[in-house]
Parts: structure tokens; sequence; C-alpha cells
């Protein structure tokens, strides 16, 4: 399968991975959202691990749960409106579902930080730049208002922003999109938290801006040994980011392992037709490839491989459901019956 895959030097993150003690586990969630309709299934059984100092993606098409699984591990869902039916969310070794409220903002910032989509709408956009970094620095950190400000100075500083000052004077809204975005990466290393989840952080930004931005990440990142879970549908992006990467279907994962074995040998063959996609896989003058049909309608009960009405591969064997099977190891893995015995 033809696919641009690059990469961007320096990539050190993953020699100071503690892979014996996993920052976040999600064991087997499932989630639904109650409706007068009937119960969205949005989450099927998603298990995935990211350890210290690791950079690992998520992809899929967009309604494939990507963000609903971050922002359940972070309880940031609206309390009340979804019930979790199966599985477990651990971070550092705490179980956040069920944790009081009070202990997740203690958990929110200091240990984990979250980089949003669009940082305009991240930021308030009534108050100066210098009062938020101080307002969150001041609740994770025991600091003076004085002190809060230097160390936010240095964070801007650090994100390559030539005046800190003048930025942390200004308002968002008078910040063009790269450089709200910067403030939102200084934001999220602010309190040295053990996990970044980066949901799409680069999709508002153009080519040059998103680089610039991933080196960033990834330095701050390996400079602190600080593990992120960096969420995307951008499949070359992912290649140059991260270590391991899951892709996502409907509510569940059906590939998972090393970035560059999943994409440069996909089994699965939503994989595939996502790397078929690509514009770099198309010869000057040719149609681009495209997915036939569209994502289940999780409203409703789904019998063996959700992707089976898409595929073209399919056979008698999808309409059981597939486990993830290994490869290489154990560290790729599918959930496909064409592979599934023919796996060592």
């Amino acid at each position: 399968m033809a696919c641009a895959i690059f990469s961007i030097p320096g990539r050190k993150g993953a020699d100071m991975m503690d892979s014996n003690r996993a920052v976040l586990e999600i064991d087997n969630l499932g989630l639904e959202f109650p409706t007068y309709r009937g119960a969205v299934r949005a989450i099927n059984g998603v298990s995935l691990r990211v350890a210290g100092g690791e950079i690992v993606g998520i992809v899929g098409e967009s309604g494939s749960a990507k963000s609903v699984t971050a922002m359940t591990a972070m309880r940031l869902l609206p309390e009340g409106r979804f019930n979790v039916t199966s599985g477990s969310v651990t971070v550092l070794g705490r179980d956040t579902l069920a944790a009081r409220e009070e202990d997740m903002v203690d958990i929110r910032g200091r240990d984990v930080a979250m980089i949003f989509q669009e940082p305009l709408t991240a930021l308030n956009p009534t108050q100066r730049v210098a009062r938020q970094m101080v307002e969150v620095i001041r609740r994770h950190r025991a600091c003076s208002a004085t002190e809060a400000r230097q160390l936010a100075t240095r964070l801007l500083g650090d994100m390559h922003i030539a005046d800190p000052e003048q930025v942390l004077h200004r308002y968002p809204f008078e910040l063009s999109g790269g450089m709200r975005q910067r403030i939102l990466i200084a934001l999220a290393f602010s309190c040295d938290p053990k996990l970044i989840i980066a949901d799409e952080p680069t999709t508002a930004l153009d080519v040059t801006v998103q680089r610039q931005v991933l080196q960033l990440m990834r330095a701050k990142a390996h400079e602190l040994g600080t593990a992120i879970l960096f969420i995307s549908h951008d499949l070359a992006l992912v290649s140059q980011f991260c270590d391991r990467v899951y892709v996502m279907y409907a509510g569940s994962v059906v590939e998972e392992g090393p970035t560059m074995d999943v994409l440069k040998n996909p089994r699965h063959p939503y994989t595939q037709a996502l790397l078929g996609a690509l514009p770099e896989g198309a010869q000057p003058g040719e149609l681009l490839q495209s997915i036939p049909g569209s994502v289940p309608n999780l409203s409703e009960p789904i019998s063996g491989c959700s992707f089976a009405p898409r595929c073209q591969h399919v056979s008698h064997q999808c309409l059981s459901k597939p486990d993830l099977t290994g490869f290489n190891g154990q560290q790729h893995r599918t959930a496909c019956w064409l592979f599934k015995d023919a796996a060592p």
C-alpha cells in the first residue's frame, strides 16, 4: 500500500519510555449515550495503553469515537448524559471512572493535560493570556503570582515565541492560530504532566506551522519524559509523530501496533482503505480513492464485523466479530478474519 510517510529527525522520547508502567490504561471500555431513539453505543470494547514517555496515536474517520474515548478517560463528558457499560480507565494507577470530581480537578492539569483542536475556543477571549496562564499554574503549583508569570514567560520562550511579554499582555483573539496553539501547548506543559492528550491539535494550522508545533511538542515531551496520546485523522502526521498507533472504526479498535509497521504493512481492510484514500498515493490526474458507504448507525445493534458492509473482502465469517490477533511478536494486531487463521 503506497503512502507518503515522512520523518522528522530527533525523536528520542521512545528511549525514555518506562514500558513497565502505564500512564493511561483503558481496558474493554464500553459507553453509550441514551437518546429518545434508544442508546447510541459510541464505544465498544476499546482497550489501549500509553506508557511513560511514549507517543501514541489514535486515527480513524469522524464518528469513530476517538475524541469520545479520550474525553471519557478524563471525565470531560457531561455527567448523567452517558452510561459506562463495561471496562475501566486508569490514569497513573487511579480509576478515573470511580474518582470524585474534586479528585479529577487535581488530576486534570497536574497529572494529565489536554490540548484541544481549536485554541480560540479553548482560551478565554475576555482575559489576557497572562491572567489565564498564571491562574492555571497557581492552581496546580505552590507559587506566587510573580513566580507563575515568570514561568509563563519561560514556557512561551520554550515555544519559540520571540516576545513572550508582549504575547502575555494580549488577548487570544489578537493572536494568530499558530501563536494561540503554542500558548495551549505551553499551558499543557506548565505543570509537568505525566500525560498530554492532544485532540487534533494542528488541524486548523497550515502545513508549515503544523510541523513547527509538532517539533515543539515532541522536544518538550522528550525533555520532561511526558507521554502523549495524539488524536488525529491525518495519517501523515501520525507517521511523523507517533511510536505506536491505534486505528479505530465505529467505536472499536480494528488495528494497533508500531506506527511504521501498521502504516507500511496494514492488515485490516479499513486501514488499507484509509491509506489508499491519501492524495500522495494517487498519480497525477487520477481520481482519489474513497471508502464506499458510511459509518454504521451505532444506535442499532451491530452483529459481526462493523466494517463488513463497506469491505470488499467480506465473507460469511464476518457475521461473527473477530478478536484482535497478533503478528510480529504480538506487537502488531488486527481484528480481521482474513488474517486470524494466518497469524503466527
